[in-house]
């Protein structure tokens, strides 16, 4: 990666305040250079802002990905250069627009499928060849398994394309995608309404409704169940709750899924323990040391399916609110 590219990376992994600081430090043409190459970027990956700050730095972030853009670029511009930024800006525009495809940066990925899903390989290639590398990997894995070969045979032996075929290519499908272009679309529905609606809902209906898409689509369910109940809302557990769920999950994943937690959420768990297991709790955190977010994610979501196992096997119960249910005689 060229030291350009680093240093869009590197500004965009800090807070926008800082980033506008430190890029109001360098010359006029330096800021352009920079931000026209934010402005290519729309996307970062983990690993790639992950890699570029131990470059810079040699420190592990806390959190991962990040997201360029026009917009975030012109934000950068102006807090850098301040009244003078306006020329600086239509450059940095004029460089994007005139990349190729460069309007299906501001499209979701799933639209942009709909319409090229039934392209020839080779269409599809030249399309995700000019995108975002992260950006194409997300069109690219949306293709049925078939056709991602395909495309990927021809990118991978695709030289020179002549640009009158690019610009061909490319006003045909922003053509065909005008509607989506002049429109502003909402999100509605989908497994988090789903989710959301039924974490209100009595139990009783909760299981029929469940139990009834379980039958159709049982991976469908799993994901909406995931949504209902998420790791922090372990920290409302009584103690019983809490004494079930620690008999079912081994020490070493409870160090990994509470880096990052709340405090309060540790100190359920913790107060929970004895305080021989708790002391060795503390120390296989502390003996962990920095740590991928997505390895934390990912074992907090596998205690989150214990705690579901449990709630079915009848062994917890599981209070939405997070309040104290009142008990009668």
């Amino acid at each position: 990666m060229s030291d350009l590219h680093n240093a869009a990376v590197l500004l965009l992994s800090l807070p926008q305040e800082q980033a506008g600081d430190l890029l109001s430090r360098l010359e006029p043409a330096e800021v352009e250079q920079v931000s026209i190459e934010i402005a290519k970027l729309e996307r970062v990956s983990t690993d790639e802002q992950e890699e570029v700050i131990k470059q810079f730095a040699n420190t592990n972030p806390a959190a991962g990905g990040a997201a360029g853009g026009l917009e975030f670029a012109k934000r950068l511009v102006k807090k850098a250069l301040g009244s003078g930024a306006g020329d600086t800006i239509d450059n940095v525009r004029q460089s994007i627009e005139a990349l190729p495809f460069g309007f299906l940066r501001n499209v979701d990925s799933q639209n942009i499928l709909t319409y090229i899903v039934d392209e020839h390989p080779q269409t599809i290639a030249l399309i995700v060849s000019h995108l975002p590398s992260s950006f194409g990997a997300e069109i690219l894995s949306g293709l049925p398994a078939n056709r991602q070969l395909a495309v990927v045979r021809r990118m991978a032996t695709m030289t020179q394309t002549n640009p009158e075929i690019i610009r061909e290519v490319e006003a045909g499908l922003e053509r065909r995608m005008a509607s989506v272009m002049s429109q502003s679309f909402r999100m509605a529905g989908g497994v988090q309404s789903v989710a959301a609606m039924l974490n209100v809902c009595d139990r009783a209906t909760e299981r029929t409704l469940l139990d009834g898409l379980a039958a159709e689509n049982p991976e469908l369910v799993d994901e909406i169940r995931r949504l209902m109940f998420v790791f922090d809302d372990i920290a409302k557990f009584g103690q019983k709750e809490m004494q079930a769920l620690l008999k079912n999950v081994e020490s070493a994943d409870w160090a990994m899924a509470l880096k990052g937690a709340s405090p309060e959420l540790k100190e359920k768990v913790l107060g929970n323990m004895s305080q021989r297991a708790g002391d060795m709790l503390r120390e296989e955190m502390e003996y962990l040391g920095a740590v991928k977010l997505s390895a934390v994610e990912t074992m907090q979501q596998k205690i989150v399916d214990i705690v579901r196992t449990l709630e079915d096997s009848g062994e917890i119960e599981l209070n939405k609110n997070g309040e104290e249910e009142a008990l009668v005689q």
